[in-house]
């Protein structure tokens, strides 16, 4: 239905059916995995095998909008078929025309869902000045969920087959389960199609060990969620809801508690979605590896998000001409490939700011030559806290409502400012959260934690399951909610 707004203008609003999006760490997600594994391995047809997947992931999307469902079928039929008749033409005119209306379309359906109201909100200060004294017309917009994700795979797959780096998919469904399979779906992993599409062309068998694979995956996927990043979240909250009633003390320990929240919450949706897929018989690609251990600015891009930065290399970067230009060029196309990376994270002024901060870190670590000194061994633990400290400058300007508070919280990170503080308990329970974290992030670096998982008997390997989810159920709290990414 339509409803007017300021100035008369449409207002754009969705039939009001939206729910709660079906969390990994519920128990409808888990009767839906149930439901739809014991479908899917009771099967024999690999068509039916997809199908069941398709249906579960058109259900697992509907429980929050069935009307963006359309949005979400749409774009699979339309790249599907674009891709195709890419493939078919022999004028390489008409195969750039169609590339290009694959990526308009694309990038505006994203735009208007995303960047409409941001983007009225940017402008109408310049039209004041002609008499205009209303409010921007801002549209009742419903943001479907992982647009940004679903829309980074269709590029890829139609730029791919533009490219002839891979056929066009001739099975409809093969390429509708690559856009909409339920555990990539609302967060990433973002997954290639070159990767993804030929693992749907052979029967698997039911093995195991790889469903034990995923069940381990899945289980530290929630503990990281339920367990770490929603007990954090309680500490961060409050903080960047008020930082002007906050000392430094209090914005200090907020901050560094959202970098552990952030990564948690997003590298344990990341693992719940390979475990799932594991137990699929498919494989999602990794997304995460261990990136508060990395030592310069640009490691961190190479262990944070991989399935992104890997996505804005090849698809922005090296387009726009990587490294091939000279230095200016290189940090030029380093600052604008950040800047736009920003902007896909979100419609607000503070992510093309925290863009625009790993795009200048990225060029000055590239401009700026370090004495060879500095990389000495023994400093390897210094230059990973410098790091990190870098890193917890652009969480900050990631997680600020706005840059106003932005920069009430950059104050207080740099002068020492008087404020309510957290108490001592709080305090507490993020050192020894922070201490678990690093332990287990040193563990991962130095010691091979899934040849001993693999080397375990099966009844404590059972035990070691049960007593996870049973501290996943006890330790996580009544207010948890949903994945930080699921915004995106």
């Amino acid at each position: 239905m339509r409803v007017k707004g300021a100035l008369g203008c449409p207002m754009l609003e969705w039939p009001a059916v939206e729910g709660a999006a079906v969390l990994f760490h519920s128990i409808e997600f888990l009767q839906l995995f149930v439901v739809t594994f014991v479908l899917y391995w009771s099967l024999k047809s690999q068509r039916l095998r997809l199908g069941t997947l398709v249906l579960a992931s058109v259900y697992f999307y509907a429980r929050w909008n069935p009307w963006l469902v359309f949005l979400l079928i749409f774009t699979a039929l339309f790249d599907f078929s674009i891709a195709r008749g890419i493939e078919r033409a022999q004028s390489q005119r008409v195969r750039r025309a169609l590339l290009v209306l694959s990526l308009c379309v694309s990038l505006g359906l994203l735009g208007f869902f995303k960047y409409t109201n941001f983007l009225l909100g940017l402008v109408w200060p310049a039209v004041r000045p002609f008499g205009v004294v209303s409010d921007p017309p801002f549209l009742k917009i419903i943001l479907p969920l992982g647009i940004s994700f679903y829309t980074f795979e269709t590029i890829s797959y139609v730029v791919d087959v533009y490219r002839r780096r891979i056929p066009a998919e001739r099975r409809l469904l093969n390429y509708m389960l690559f856009l909409m399979f339920f555990p990539h779906l609302i967060a990433g992993p973002i997954v290639r199609p070159g990767d993804f599409l030929p693992q749907l062309e052979r029967l698997r068998r039911f093995d195991w060990s790889r469903i034990e694979l995923g069940a381990r995956l899945f289980l530290l996927g929630l503990l990281k969620k339920a367990v770490i990043a929603d007990q954090l979240a309680q500490v961060v909250d409050p903080v960047y809801a008020a930082p002007a009633g906050f000392g430094s003390g209090a914005v200090w320990v907020a901050t560094l508690a959202y970098a552990i929240q952030i990564y948690c919450d997003f590298s344990g949706y990341s693992d719940m979605a390979i475990g799932c897929a594991h137990c699929f018989g498919l494989k999602l690609p990794r997304n995460f590896n261990l990136p508060y251990l990395s030592q310069n600015v640009a490691e961190v891009w190479t262990r944070w998000h991989i399935s992104f930065s890997t996505w804005l290399r090849d698809y922005l970067y090296i387009p726009l001409g990587g490294n091939r230009g000279g230095r200016l060029a290189t940090y030029w196309n380093l600052i604008v490939t950040m800047l736009l990376g920003g902007l896909w994270h979100g419609a607000g002024l503070t992510y093309v700011c925290w863009g625009l901060y790993h795009g200048i870190l990225l060029a000055l670590h590239r401009a700026v030559p370090l004495p060879r000194w500095v990389g000495h061994t023994a400093l390897a633990p210094l230059r990973i806290a410098v790091t990190f400290l870098l890193w917890c400058f652009g969480v900050m300007l990631f997680r600020a409502q706005n840059l106003g508070d932005a920069g009430v919280i950059l104050l207080r990170m740099l002068v020492p400012t008087r404020g309510a503080e957290l108490a001592p308990s709080v305090a507490l329970v993020f050192g020894a959260i922070f201490a678990v974290v690093l332990i287990a992030s040193l563990a991962g670096r130095f010691l091979d934690v899934e040849a001993s998982m693999r080397r375990a008997p099966v009844p404590l390997a059972a035990g070691a399951l049960a007593v996870g989810l049973l501290l996943a159920q006890i330790l996580s709290p009544n207010a948890g909610g949903a994945f930080i990414y699921f915004q995106f």
